[in-house]
């Protein structure tokens, strides 16, 4: 009779947030300009220049340091979020695990932890987001993350930080299910790597494909997002963009639906790639913490 193999026990919480925050610090470096012009480009009415007519009309009229404008409230905000990310990640997979009495992650399985995931993270990331979006914009006469505080306070409250909850929940939601489902899926479908360097190649290549669906799912809700964070309310008057299903619809209708895929080129070819940056860091570095360790987390 064999003996069922030993589970590895997962690594304590200080580790898998370590590792999720060197990632996404790593990955919002190197591709933050393409987030920017992502956002000029939900923000805008109408038919628009294109991802490259974009950067050109940013460079060309505000300067090249404007593409990187409101990336300290992004860069204090992807430490926790990535980290709340792949631990809430590993949390929820084994919580389903237990739950559903598997002791491996289906793909089904993989997908709902991804879903869950996403909605943890929603609720660290809404308040840096807006910031992040009202900085961004091309009109925007902040100066500064601390300023948008002070004045989103001063004239809402500390709910006003999290106007577009809603719709951030719903942003996350999707996008980290198509990307752990994937994950999970491309990882099955790809040749079992026989070395080191064949697993990084294996977890990029996861990575993007994870990156590029989750943003086709997500981009319609991150239109929205933006254009509800960027809305700043009066006083007895409804805003345009409110619930996120009713804007969706408003938005196909005055605009069609291309509209809601404004800005997708730049995001995905952030969130493709960086997809597979973010895994392929995530990885290597929680395989490193797990050799540092050793049994039973090998």
């Amino acid at each position: 009779m064999s003996t069922p193999p030993v589970q590895r026990k997962p690594l304590p919480f200080a580790y898998t947030f370590t590792a999720g925050a060197i990632a996404g610090v790593s990955e919002i470096l190197t591709l933050y300009p393409l987030d920017v012009v992502k956002t000029r480009m939900q923000l805008e009415k109408g038919k628009g220049g294109g991802m490259v007519g974009m950067f050109k009309e940013i460079v060309a009229k505000e300067g090249f340091g404007r593409l990187y404008r409101g990336l300290a409230a992004p860069l204090m905000l992807e430490a926790p979020k990535r980290a709340v990310k792949f631990s809430a990640n590993e949390f929820w997979g084994e919580t389903y695990k237990k739950a559903f009495g598997s002791t491996e992650l289906t793909q089904a399985l993989a997908t709902l932890t991804g879903c869950s995931a996403g909605a943890t993270e929603s609720v660290v990331v809404t308040p840096f987001e807006l910031v992040k979006i009202r900085l961004q914009d091309k009109t925007s006469s902040y100066k500064g993350p601390l300023d948008v505080l002070a004045k989103t306070i001063k004239a809402d409250g500390v709910l006003g930080l999290y106007a577009g909850m809603e719709a951030t929940f719903w942003r996350h939601f999707w996008w980290n299910g198509g990307y752990f489902g994937c994950i999970f899926q491309v990882r099955a479908l790809l040749p079992k790597a026989q070395s080191d360097t064949g697993k990084l190649a294996n977890n990029f290549m996861a990575g993007a494909v994870g990156g590029f669906v989750g943003t086709v799912l997500n981009t319609p809700f991150d239109v929205i997002k933006s254009r509800i964070q960027n809305t700043v309310k009066v006083p007895g008057v409804t805003p345009k963009y409110n619930w996120t299903y009713p804007s969706l619809l408003l938005v196909a209708r005055e605009e069609g639906m291309g509209a809601l895929y404004k800005g997708f080129l730049p995001k995905v070819l952030r969130l493709g790639p960086g997809g597979g940056v973010l895994l392929l860091v995530v990885e290597a570095t929680l395989g490193f913490f797990r050799k540092s360790l050793g049994p039973p987390y090998i």
